[in-house]
């Protein structure tokens, strides 16, 4: 039989009563022989064949990180970062052979086992089942794989990165983990598409080098040419994440296909230990480029005129909005409030830990940027959230959205528990698609948050219940319970008091909630005035819920072990559309 191993096959072989890494030997064949050597060391040596794409690598998630150095002719290519199984088998990930076909391969593996509590010859689990392979299976879903929301094919996602619009293609790149499911090995990875619900993933796009892992960053599309690279060509910003962390170039002069990482790198430093995230934007303003960068709990401002060169213009952030975690991700844009006619700038600050209520989340400042100076329209102490649910973090914004448009994409997850959630071959989604505006309330500008378009154009059939891919819409009348559940019990009570202004959503009863202490909960959002219109998209493992006139949003993690069937609602009448084909 041909050397296949599927990452299906696996957790069918192992889902067998009694089945163990020993059984799944038995249907895969032999597998690569390795050397110990001393002090928790292994030897592998590769010959990957015409037909070997893959070295698959069994991960067990509870064991400790094994540094892979991977040494080719005789030098070392790179190291990477995996959970090597050592009592049982989670899945299987890949390590690409192609750039190493031809060439001799050697992986020396150094364990890290605590011995005191190794367990015998547990080792041999992971040595017992590495082996070549012609395939991997990408199509794998999970029962908590979201249907309409982006996720990794597999592997760790974390912030997006990196998004641009571009000849009517919506480009997204994120942080990526190719070699397990846990935070690690930061790649950017990439995927298109042309609305915003259905994802073509494009592969690795960017890279660890000799700078360090890739961090976060951002990508625009050069028109003018000013950085040198020619014209149209896309520029990458990022933090190189080494010893120290700095920021680097990279270019694409294929539509953002693959990436050249420029000569001159690192562009840009500093003496801090926290120094991330560049966001970069063309300003007419000033005709030249604007960059800012999150630096411990503030926020630094840049211009340039080639997108190399940096000069700082301008500090913001103390004493401003909560400082109860470290300042990442930023992000720097108009926007207009289109029935007054009016524009202001905001000033993106995703935070981690301090969010409302706990872990991570976006908050942000309104207020009036001269391409030098941002300066906050509201008092120093005034924090305004972005989204009040648990599960929204890393928010930036695309670059060349069609007509003047301001979308975002965040990560859909936590860090309290991002790394818990009950999911195994792949970990986190994206939120759905969001345009941003302005609204005022008193003496205070907003930002409005709506489902973006595509999100209305993808509606399908009524439903007469709820699906695992729908939108709810609730018209209300005045105070309501809407309450979403399933044949086990298990609900999502959301609740409106039109006295307080207050919606919230309680899903401490939603499914499988005891991997974390800090996931029960009940998250609570001012409303701004009365609440007529919600808007609530359901996917098989979230709960992201919206004012119509967008002076809300609540983005939530549920995991239920079966779809919710059945909605309720007191003080509303609601309509259900089938989402996705």
């Amino acid at each position: 039989m041909k050397r296949i191993l599927t990452v299906m096959s696996l957790m069918a072989a192992l889902a067998v009563a009694g089945a163990s890494a020993s059984m799944a030997q038995d249907v895969q064949g032999k597998p690569l022989h390795a050397d110990q050597l001393a002090n928790d060391n292994w030897l592998l040596r590769v010959a990957p064949t015409e037909t070997s794409k893959y070295l698959l690598l069994p991960v067990e998630e509870k064991a400790p990180e094994a540094r892979l150095k991977l040494i080719v002719d005789g030098q070392l290519r790179r190291n990477i970062d995996v959970r090597m199984a050592l009592h049982k088998i989670d899945y299987f990930v890949p390590l690409m052979l192609d750039e190493f076909r031809g060439h001799d391969l050697v992986m020396q593996v150094h364990m890290n086992i605590d011995r005191s509590n190794r367990g015998g010859t547990a080792s041999e689990i992971c040595w017992q089942n590495i082996r070549l392979s012609d395939e991997f299976n990408m199509t794998n879903r999970e029962r908590f794989r979201p249907l309409y929301h982006h996720t990794p094919v597999y592997g760790w996602m974390n912030d997006p990165n990196g998004m641009f619009y571009k000849d009517g293609v919506w480009h997204l790149f994120y942080q990526y983990n190719p070699y397990g499911a846990m935070w690690g090995n930061m790649n950017w990875r990439h995927s298109t598409s042309r609305d915003l619900l259905h994802w073509q993933d494009e592969g690795v796009a960017i890279s660890p080098d000799a700078h360090g892992a890739i961090f976060s960053g951002s990508c625009v599309v050069d028109e003018k040419n000013t950085a040198g690279f020619g014209a149209g060509a896309v520029i990458a910003l990022y933090t190189s994440a080494g010893d120290v962390q700095s920021q680097s170039l990279a270019y694409s002069t294929d539509g953002g296909r693959t990436f050249t990482p420029y000569a001159g790198n690192p562009i840009l430093t500093a003496d801090v230990p926290d120094f991330r995230d560049p966001n970069m934007f063309w300003n007419e303003d000033i005709n030249a480029w604007n960059l800012i960068l999150a630096v411990g709990q503030e926020m630094r401002i840049y211009s340039s005129p080639n997108l190399r060169e940096w000069k700082e213009e301008s500090r913001f952030g103390l004493g401003y909005g909560s400082h109860d975690g470290v300042w990442e991700c930023p992000d720097l844009f108009k926007v207009k409030n289109e029935r007054m006619k009016s524009e202001k700038w905001v000033l993106v600050c995703n935070i981690n830990p301090g969010g409302p209520f706990g872990g991570s989340a976006t908050q942000y400042f309104v207020g009036d940027f001269d391409g030098h100076k941002f300066t906050c329209n509201s008092d120093p102490q005034v924090t305004k959230w972005m989204d009040w649910g648990k599960d929204h973090y890393a928010t930036v914004s695309f670059w060349g959205a069609p007509q003047g448009r301001r979308t975002v994409l965040a990560w859909m997850s936590n860090w309290q528990y991002a790394n818990d959630v009950p999911t195994r071959q792949f970990r986190s989604a994206n939120s759905i698609a969001r345009d941003l505006g302005l609204f005022n309330d008193g003496s205070e500008w907003y930002v409005s948050v709506k489902p973006a378009p595509e999100m209305l154009a993808a509606r399908g059939k009524r439903l007469k219940n709820p699906a695992e891919a729908c939108e709810i819409v609730v018209e209300l009348k005045a105070s309501a319970t809407i309450t979403l559940a399933n044949a086990k019990g298990e609900k999502v009570l959301m609740t409106y008091d039109d006295d307080a202004r207050i919606f919230s959503m309680d899903r401490t009863g939603s499914g499988e909630v005891g991997f974390s202490e800090a996931f029960p909960c009940t998250t609570k959002a001012p409303t701004h005035g009365r609440l007529r219109q919600l808007r609530i998209f359901v996917d098989r493992s979230s709960i992201e819920a919206f004012d119509a006139e967008g002076r809300f949003a609540m983005t939530n993690l549920v995991f239920p072990s079966e779809p919710y069937n059945s909605l309720k609602v007191k003080g509303g009448k609601a309509t259900i559309y089938d989402l996705i084909d």
